[in-house]
């Protein structure tokens, strides 16, 4: 590989201190999309960009079948419609997915274009997963090609996810020849997945290489809302045989969140969503409802003491089993 420039060719994306997710917005599988729902998540856009959560993530894999590129589709359209405050600080970000047959550079420069057309412009493209777990190979020419997006003027900036110290770094370098600054990391972060931060010191290396930390899942996929008390209230399909596995054993934690809840008078997602803002990282829940939209942005403004982060932490470690980790995080 030949170095192009030093001269950085992305552009500082600066992001809010929360984002929005979007893998429900044309997912039936995990979360029952229909496309009755529409209107609903146009409020959700809406509400969030008036509230000043313009960073909305998404990914060219959220969506199979007849409903392919659903959510990025949505997001644009969305986009577009929009006219009001905090406009012009709208950020479309996209994770572009290594599928096996996404083997070179152009694969993912295609891939990028595929999906700046749908959402109407890239901002931020980032690579989904790390390959380094099955095909390590195959992550240099994927990051290459994150780099020509940039250099064709198809990106603002790059973001990777999933991606553990030493990958991180490896890819800090391959993109810094280039003249490219990763931007972003995102990974599974919340009082249920402590992991890729705690054990692998992923903080530390990304505020080392001025890289932002962004949590996705941070409410564990609705168990630290507080409305699921026993396995009964779980959601059919896969959501119920997955949490159905942790539930029982996370009781000292909702205690706490119920407790810290009551006490600042907000809900315990709010709480388990501040708790992720606090510890330095940009937490992208999803909502499918105003309602839940309006649940997410109350988290802002505000801060959990020191005192009450500590005891969160203390009762998260507690635990008898936290989230199963993505497969494909990488150390």
């Amino acid at each position: 590989m030949q170095a192009t420039s030093n001269i950085a060719l992305s552009t500082h994306i600066s992001l809010p201190p929360m984002g929005c997710g979007t893998w429900a917005w044309g997912n039936r599988l995990l979360w029952d999309y229909q496309p009755e729902m529409d209107s609903d998540l146009k409020a959700v856009f809406e509400h969030c960009v008036r509230q000043g959560v313009t960073f909305f993530d998404t990914g060219d894999s959220y969506g199979t079948g007849k409903l392919s590129g659903q959510s990025e589709k949505l997001l644009g359209r969305f986009n577009a419609d929009y006219c009001g405050p905090n406009q012009s600080e709208i950020c479309l970000a996209t994770k572009l997915a290594p599928y096996p047959w996404r083997l070179s550079k152009q694969s993912i420069v295609s891939a990028g274009q595929a999906s700046a057309q749908r959402l109407g412009r890239l901002d931020l493209a980032q690579l989904h997963w790390s390959t380094a777990n099955y095909l390590p190979w195959q992550e240099g020419p994927l990051l290459d090609g994150l780099a020509e997006l940039c250099h064709q003027g198809l990106a603002k900036g790059v973001g990777l996810s999933n991606f553990g110290p030493k990958r991180l770094r490896l890819a800090h370098q391959r993109l810094s020849d280039q003249g490219v600054q990763i931007q972003t990391l995102q990974v599974q972060y919340s009082l249920l997945s402590t992991y890729p931060v705690t054990q692998l010191g992923l903080k530390e290396v990304c505020d080392e290489l001025n890289i932002q930390l962004i949590a996705y899942s941070p409410l564990a996929l609705g168990l630290l809302t507080g409305k699921y008390k026993t396995k009964a209230d779980l959601p059919q399909g896969l959501r119920k045989f997955a949490l159905g596995q942790i539930l029982p054993g996370i009781s000292p934690l909702l205690a706490c969140l119920q407790e810290v809840a009551t006490t600042r008078q907000k809900s315990m997602a709010q709480v388990a969503i501040n708790w992720c803002i606090c510890k330095g990282t940009v937490p992208i829940p999803g909502a499918k409802t105003l309602q839940q939209a309006q649940q997410n942005t109350a988290a802002l403004g505000w801060y959990l003491s020191d005192a009450e982060v500590i005891a969160l932490d203390q009762a998260s470690a507690r635990c008898q089993k936290q989230m199963v980790q993505n497969i494909f995080q990488s150390r």
